[in-house]
């Protein structure tokens, strides 16, 4: 198991690298991150590099048995590189361009830019590439920084003759034809900059898929130096999920070696435990058989808008268990030991400003050695056969365009969708393309908005061969650039779901829509008398539609009817609020995650060994508040075994 985090040693002198490697072996740490922010340090001018300082901490590293996953620094590039290379720094939609002083000062479309990153992750490559302490290669860090430069421009232009080969079909696909916006000369098309009014939102549909492509182009170009310095050695990047990131994290992950990503919870209730769920099942859902990594969390803090909270104790841990759960390779954290100064100096870390006696030190000391006893469960699977789809384009689409109502959130509603099926006590997976849903008995699409037709008819080909299909309002109502698809919602899903949705009905908390029977027969009606959830028999499969936002309790019950049908079991039916119960399984071992958050005790009814205790697990053991259990179960009775309330 991974376990460790961040670590930062240019910003400490020798006597403290010395105490810290001490510290990590005492506390089990198994790998650390080194170099993400260090290109100053570095590289101290052009071309003049310092590796000295590295090489002592990585052979005392090596020596003490802590593996690295070495990063290149190219997220923040050093002051004289700016000076140089002014034109690389990011120029924002408002045209004004910004000053160095902070991470991700870079345009990726500079070539300068381009050209130095690949300088120092050659430097780096040659110098660690057969390092023993070398485990990862970790390039960048979080991808995600845009520019509306010129040079950016010209770079948009280029990607779009690519995509489009024409100007006719860059208009038809844009619907220039509106505003008077048709383009007679590519010269003239740009990014979607600050304009008087609202942008054309194909444009800017369009600009987000070319920055992500850009970016993912900047990471190959590092990876390939990487990969042929050391042959063997995995490369990422890690991932972070925002409004602000213009990354289709479904194309990247099929670059990287490891999904690595990193999360921060946005509350400090009982919705963190749901939202690192999520995000967990997401991780697990773009990874496919490759595997995924909790790359950063905070191991104290949880930053809410407006002030930092305290976790409290042992959440740490059974944050880190959670994860594990849903198929990480270990916990990480960001970071190591507290800054004495700079921009994040009140940040989260394992050593706090308060040293070693503290209880969050305390808790590190004990997370490394539970985390090492649950090794065995390395390589098996998450067991899920339902999933979630969780869209990115579409997000960015739907955030693009005026819709009827500003309360519609893709990323919100998948959210919804999940946390309805986690309180049935059925774990999914969160799947961003429809490329493979052979494994999966149940799929849900909440606000899938942009559909190809490709995409369609692969929905058909699946629910006709007896797949369960809930999609919600909002699913299929645009092409793949944006243009609504006319006759009707839900556009090219009408057939398949046996519906014609005639108009929008927004409600100030939720929606509603016209919904005309076309072949489906409705099973929830509005107040009025209209269809509002119906089902269509299709092959040997349903196809659901449900027109309004469900409240969590009317959509568990629905998708665990659905769920019922399609012969998809809970782990645990409909455990207690804040009670996590997830099954990992290889072969005919088995092992029962089992997490208790809440704040009342839970008769779990399993059998086995508790890896993290040792102790005997019986159907009279109680999970504890505050409590977490891994459970490598006895036998296929024991896994099937019902919980209570059955």
């Amino acid at each position: 198991m991974f376990y460790g985090g961040d670590y930062n040693p240019e910003q400490w002198t020798a006597p403290v690298w010395h105490e810290d490697i001490a510290l990590m072996r005492a506390a089990g740490v198994t790998l650390v991150t080194v170099g993400v922010f260090a290109w100053s340090a570095l590289e101290r001018a052009p071309g003049r590099y310092d590796f000295g300082w590295l090489d002592t901490v990585l052979d005392g590293l090596a020596d003490a048995g802590i593996r690295v996953a070495l990063a290149t620094p190219t997220a923040a590039p050093p002051p004289w590189f700016s000076r140089r290379h002014p034109e690389s720094l990011p120029v924002g939609p408002d045209g004004v361009r910004l000053s160095p002083g902070s991470r991700d000062t870079y345009c990726a479309s500079a070539p300068a830019y381009r050209a130095a990153a690949r300088r120092i992750a050659l430097a780096l490559g040659a110098r660690y590439g057969g390092h023993p302490a070398l485990a990862l290669w970790r390039v960048h860090n979080e991808y995600g920084t845009t520019c509306y430069c010129d040079l950016t421009a010209a770079a948009f232009r280029a990607w779009l003759q690519r995509r489009y080969g024409s100007l006719d079909a860059l208009n038809d696909a844009w619907t220039t034809a509106f505003w008077s916006q048709r383009y007679g000369d590519w010269e003239l098309v740009l990014p979607p900059r600050r304009t008087q009014y609202l942008a054309n939102p194909t444009q800017v549909l369009d600009f987000r898929r070319f920055t992500s492509d850009e970016l993912l182009d900047a990471y190959r170009e590092q990876r390939d130096v990487l990969r042929a310095a050391a042959p063997g050695i995995p490369v990422t990047t890690n991932y972070v999920l925002g409004d602000w990131v213009p990354v289709d994290h479904v194309r990247w992950s099929r670059e990287v070696d490891l999904v690595a990503v990193d999360h921060y919870p946005s509350s400090s209730g009982p919705s963190a435990e749901e939202e690192a769920a999520f995000l967990a099942d997401l991780a697990r859902g773009w990874s496919g058989d490759k595997g995924w990594l909790l790359m950063e969390s905070a191991p104290n803090l949880i930053y809410t808008p407006g002030r930092m909270h305290t976790k409290e104790p042992g959440r740490m841990t059974r944050q880190a268990l959670a994860a594990v759960a849903r198929g990480s390779r270990g916990a990480m954290f960001f970071q190591w030991r507290a800054s004495r100064g700079g921009a994040e100096l009140f940040h989260s870390a394992l050593v706090p400003h308060a040293g070693t006696d503290s209880r969050v030190f305390r808790e590190a000391l004990a997370l490394g050695p539970t985390l090492a006893r649950t090794t065995e469960v390395l390589g098996a699977a998450v067991e899920a056969r339902v999933a979630v789809g969780y869209h990115e384009p579409s997000a960015w689409a739907l955030a693009a365009t005026v819709l009827p109502s500003d309360a519609v959130d893709h990323r919100a509603e998948a959210r919804h969708a999940h946390r309805a099926l986690s309180r049935l006590g059925i774990t999914c997976d969160v799947v961003g393309d429809l490329d493979d849903l052979s494994r999966y008995a149940v799929l849900v699409l909440p606000c899938w908005y942009l559909l190809t037709d490709s995409q369609a008819a692969e929905l058909t080909a699946w629910v006709t061969g007896g797949g369960r299909l809930v999609v919600t309002y909002l699913s299929g109502v645009a092409d793949e650039h944006a243009r609504v698809r006319l006759g009707g919602y839900p556009g090219a899903l009408r057939e398949l779901l046996g519906v014609r949705v005639e108009e929008f009905h927004p409600l100030a908390s939720g929606w509603s829509e016209t919904v005309h029977l076309a072949g489906a027969v409705a099973t929830v009606f509005y107040a009025g008398g209209g269809p509002a959830v119906t089902r269509h028999r299709v092959g040997s499969g349903d196809a659901w539609y449900v027109s309004t936002r469900l409240a969590d309790d009317a959509y568990a019950d629905l998708l665990g009817a659905i769920a019922t049908e399609a012969g998809v079991a809970p782990v645990r039916p409909r455990p207690p609020a804040g009670v996590e119960v997830v099954r990992r399984t290889a072969g005919d071992r088995s092992w029962l995650f089992a997490i208790n958050h809440g704040e009342m005790p839970y008769d779990l009814r399993a059998e086995g060994i508790d890896l993290l205790t040792g102790e005997t697990v019986t159907w009279n053991t109680v999970l504890r508040p505050g409590a977490a259990m891994v459970v490598r179960e006895a036998s296929a009775s024991a896994r099937s075994a019902p919980g209570v309330g059955d």
